[in-house]
Formats: C-alpha cells, sequence, structure tokens
C-alpha cells in the first residue's frame, strides 16, 4: 500500500468530502479519487461511500481508517524522533492534562518549554483521568501529567514524580461554610466531583479516608474552568490543590478550616513504558520539574 493512498483515505474519511480532502493534503480531487480506488481495487473492497453530502467510510473503510491513523501517526512520531536525534528540535508534542495540573504545572512549563523550543508543535488536552489513561494506551497522547495514582499496572507506565500537595476542602468567599470544622459537619452539603461520577472523585476519597459515606453531587465537571466558576459563583464545596489558595485562580475562593487534614496527592508525568522516550519529551519532563520547583519555592 501507498502511504500516499493511505493519507488520502484518512483525509477523505475525516473531511467527509473528496474535495476538502483533496485540498487539505495538496492534490486534485481526481488526483485523490484515484488514489483511494487504487486501495479499493488491492484490497477487493469498498472503502467509501458515496451520498449527496460528501462521502463516509464503509465498514472495510472504516477498520482500514483506524489502522492507517495509527501508521501514519507512527511514522511521523519517527520522522520527528530522527529530525530531534539530530539537533532538530521540530516536530509534535501531545500532553493529556487532568485538572491538578493544569492548574499547577501546565501554565508555567507551556510558557518556558514554548520559548526555549519554538518548532515543537504542542497540543495539550484536559479531561479526567480515566480518559486520559486510555488515551495513553492507544497511543494517542505521549504523556499524562497529574495525580499518580495507587494501583497502575505493574510495567506498563513509567512514572516520575513533579511534587506533592494535598488537596484541601474549598468553598467561596463569603460562604455559610467558610468556618466548618469538623468534616462530618459537610457530609450532607452539595459538593462539586470532578470525573465521570461521584466514586471517581477526590471527595470520596477523602471522606471515605475518614470512614463516612461520599457527600451528596451537587454538580460533576470535567474541567478546570468549570470548577473554578461553580465554586465562585456557588454555595458548593470542593477539593483544590493547597498551592491553588494563594494563586490567582483562587482569588473567589477560600480554605475551609477543617480540623481533619487534607488528601495528600502525589502529581506527576506518565508515559507508556514501550515509548522511545525523544528528546522533546525529555525535554518537556525538564521543564515541568522547573515549573514544580518553582511553584514550590513560593
Amino acid at each position: 500500500m501507498k502511504i500516499s493512498a493511505l493519507k488520502a483515505l484518512v483525509a477523505a474519511i475525516e473531511e467527509g468530502s473528496l474535495r476538502g480532502a483533496a485540498r487539505r493534503i495538496g492534490t486534485s480531487q481526481p488526483a485523490l479519487t484515484k488514489l483511494v480506488r487504487e486501495l479499493e481495487i488491492e484490497l477487493a473492497a469498498p472503502l467509501l461511500e458515496r451520498h449527496s453530502k460528501g462521502v463516509i467510510a464503509t465498514a472495510q473503510g472504516q477498520v482500514l481508517f483506524e489502522h492507517a491513523q495509527k501508521v501514519l501517526g507512527e511514522l511521523t512520531t519517527a520522522t520527528d524522533l530522527i529530525h530531534q536525534m539530530d539537533g532538530k528540535m521540530q516536530g509534535a508534542l501531545n500532553v493529556a492534562a487532568v485538572p491538578v495540573a493544569m492548574m499547577l504545572l501546565i501554565p508555567e512549563t507551556l510558557r518556558t518549554y514554548s520559548r526555549a523550543f519554538p518548532d515543537i508543535r504542542l497540543r495539550v488536552s484536559e479531561e479526567m483521568f480515566v480518559e486520559q489513561m486510555q488515551k495513553l494506551r492507544k497511543v494517542e497522547v505521549d504523556m499524562v501529567v497529574g495525580g499518580i495514582p495507587d494501583g497502575l499496572p505493574h510495567g506498563e507506565f513509567i512514572t516520575e514524580s513533579l511534587m506533592s500537595t494535598t488537596m484541601v476542602v474549598v468553598a467561596r468567599k463569603g460562604s455559610r461554610h467558610a468556618r466548618t470544622k469538623k468534616l462530618h459537619e459537610l457530609a450532607n452539603e452539595p459538593w462539586i466531583y470532578t470525573g465521570n461520577s461521584q466514586q471517581t472523585g477526590y471527595a470520596t476519597r477523602l471522606f471515605e479516608s475518614h470512614g463516612m459515606p461520599p457527600p451528596p453531587a451537587g454538580a460533576v465537571v470535567n474541567s478546570t474552568l468549570a470548577l473554578l466558576a461553580l465554586l465562585g459563583s456557588a454555595d458548593l464545596l470542593g477539593l483544590m490543590p493547597e498551592q491553588i489558595i494563594s494563586h490567582p485562580l483562587g482569588q473567589s475562593i477560600v480554605r475551609v478550616p477543617l480540623q481533619e487534614p487534607g488528601l495528600p496527592l502525589t502529581v506527576g508525568v506518565m508515559i507508556r513504558s514501550s515509548s522511545v522516550v525523544s528528546p522533546a519529551i525529555r525535554q518537556f519532563i525538564a521543564h515541568l520539574h522547573r515549573a514544580a520547583h518553582q511553584l514550590n519555592g513560593k
């Protein structure tokens, strides 16, 4: 199979249009159609289905599309790695960050890394831990930055600690909860959970560590922005890294002065154990350490 033909198929399915695909890869529509047709003849199977609004993948086309994406991605990664080994810091780096890391480490890391290596195309996605780990397993991202959980599958990932923090209970300024001293007094109040459900949230872990069932969910969010917006505008409770209290991001919230300790959390970076650690990845981890050191020094 020709690489050019695989690129044509991927572009056609992602664009949903032969014209759009041709424009994207810089060729004519007849030339692109010919490339896809060559694949169909080679495989003796239809790959695209034409309709009034464009094209969609057939069942066979979807199978080849998914594998072609991986092949083309691996080729791009290999090309970038070879260039980086020759001292040419260029290519792409996909980073997945959970909200804790997005708040604490990513802004400063991006600032210094982008300045040092302007030819590296950075893409940062923010989602919850479960989704990010799935992306790492599927080779959709190069690394995950966030809380390092207990019980990671042995040998699947390489982890490197960046900093330690404590997740503390917070509420908006002026909240009726702002002077609460005992955690059990908040057991029936609505909390904000970060994750897909109460079962995956930090609030569940905090209450269970003190022998109590999880509190009710006032909201479930999957982004830093949503978490901060709800904490600042509603009389809800949440858990945030203690460093955020003195950070500009935390100007609308206060720490609830509970007698019980908060939830300890190690923030680190995770990569696949099977990954080739490129110079771009090594440098990004070094800049993460620099950001963590700067944060701890404040």
